[in-house]
């Protein structure tokens, strides 16, 4: 598939819109297929709905293949949460603006260091952090260690 980098809008959404609601349980059916239930660290809708919660879009034409939020924990750091792009439209570079955007807000919002927590099957958010420059550590906020899960951060100042 081709598109023009031109045709993909990144903005801000909301994620109990129609859209965004097929897209986080595409998602989430995706991560159930990888890993079981005690290991996918889900937010729900209505906490993606949350004043300290940021949801970016990515759209082409009126249609939306990606998404990406951040959770501002406590003005300490930035948890980088559903991030996902339509297969489909994956190696178009959705994922990487997505991230570059929701690394801008995150400044913009005086947080100085963002956080994820991904799963070892997820190759390709993986390979999109690291060459992001976001580096492994160990786990943070309420999560625990586990074997299907790795955690990164980067400092943004």
């Amino acid at each position: 598939m081709v598109v023009e980098a031109s045709k993909v809008t990144i903005s801000s959404g909301h994620p109990a819109s129609p859209e965004c609601r097929m897209l986080i349980e595409e998602l989430d059916k995706y991560l159930a297929s990888l890993y079981p239930a005690e290991s996918n660290h889900l937010l729900p809708i209505e906490t993606l709905c949350q004043p300290n919660v940021t949801f970016l879009t990515a759209r082409i034409g009126t249609a939306v293949v990606g998404c990406a939020s951040f959770v501002n924990q406590n003005q300490q750091y930035a948890e980088l949460k559903r991030m996902y792009v339509r297969p489909e439209y994956r190696g178009l570079k959705i994922g990487r603006r997505l991230l570059e955007e929701l690394e801008s807000r995150v400044r913009e919002a005086g947080l100085e260091m963002a956080r994820l927590e991904t799963g070892v099957s997820q190759r390709e958010v993986l390979s999109l952090c690291e060459s992001a420059g976001y580096r492994r550590c160990g786990p943070f906020g309420d999560y625990r260690e586990d074997p299907l899960s790795v955690f990164m951060e980067k400092r943004l100042n």
